[in-house]
């Protein structure tokens, strides 16, 4: 909401972030508010911007937003109605600071975690302690990542940090290349699997092909066991009958 104000006027986001602009003259010792009716040009325009961010404020809304900040006579009572109402007051800001840089200082990389999901939980601490006040240096964020990465990453911060400068390396720059590693992993892990399936089916065939080789022998053993035997019982039933 504050860049879609300050695109369309820095001086209706000043009305909402100062307070509105009201024209006043000096009676004797005191300032009093000046009369509508003694308005020059110039506060007229400035008395403008005070309308105009209650309008785009107002517009912004829906119905039960609109409700929170319907009797709010200005522009910055009506933004900071709202900063309160979804932002919270200061002693929960502190707390959500608190809270986040917790996490941020445990942040760690999961196990089977990707280097794109990693990205988007640092992203996402980081740019909440930044909306509530809080920004860490590049240099700090770079080695917080470089400090978290699991075993496998580390022959490529090695090659990225004798080829670059890491201090002044881009956090986006460095995730870049640490996903173009992890795709590499990814591939040659890939290669691998497919070559012991080969292998496999491989082994497989060929063990298949002794085991009918095998069941061959002992079909050829099987049959001279039978033709022994048959001519042992049939000497036998000669000499019995003598012939």
């Amino acid at each position: 909401m504050q860049i879609f104000i300050e695109a369309i006027d820095l001086n209706i986001w000043e009305a909402i972030e100062i307070g509105p602009y009201i024209p006043t003259m000096i009676l004797g010792n005191a300032t009093i508010e000046k009369p509508k009716e003694q308005w020059d040009e110039e506060e007229r325009r400035m008395v403008q911007y005070n309308l105009k961010a209650k309008n785009i404020i107002t517009s912004a809304l829906g119905m039960y937003e609109y409700f929170r900040v319907s009797n709010c006579k200005n522009g910055k009572e009506m933004w900071d109605t709202l900063q309160v109402t979804h932002e919270g007051t200061t002693d929960v800001n502190r707390s959500r600071i608190n809270t986040l840089t917790h996490e941020y200082e445990l942040f760690n990389m999961n196990q089977n975690e990707t280097i794109q999901d990693m990205k988007k939980r640092l992203t996402h601490i980081v740019n909440h302690l930044a909306s509530l006040g809080k920004i860490f240096p590049n240099k700090d964020l770079i080695n917080k990542v470089l400090r978290r990465l699991r075993r496998e990453s580390q022959p490529k911060v090695t090659a990225i940090a004798k080829s670059r400068d890491l201090t002044n390396m881009s956090l986006a720059t460095l995730f870049g290349k640490l996903q173009e590693q992890e795709m590499e992993l990814i591939r040659l892990n890939q290669h691998e699997e497919n070559d012991k399936k080969k292998k496999g089916i491989a082994f497989k065939a060929s063990s298949s092909i002794q085991e009918e080789s095998d069941k061959e022998d002992l079909n050829e053993i099987e049959e001279d066991d039978d033709f022994i035997l048959f001519v042992k019982r049939f000497n036998k039933f000669l000499r019995n009958k003598g012939n």
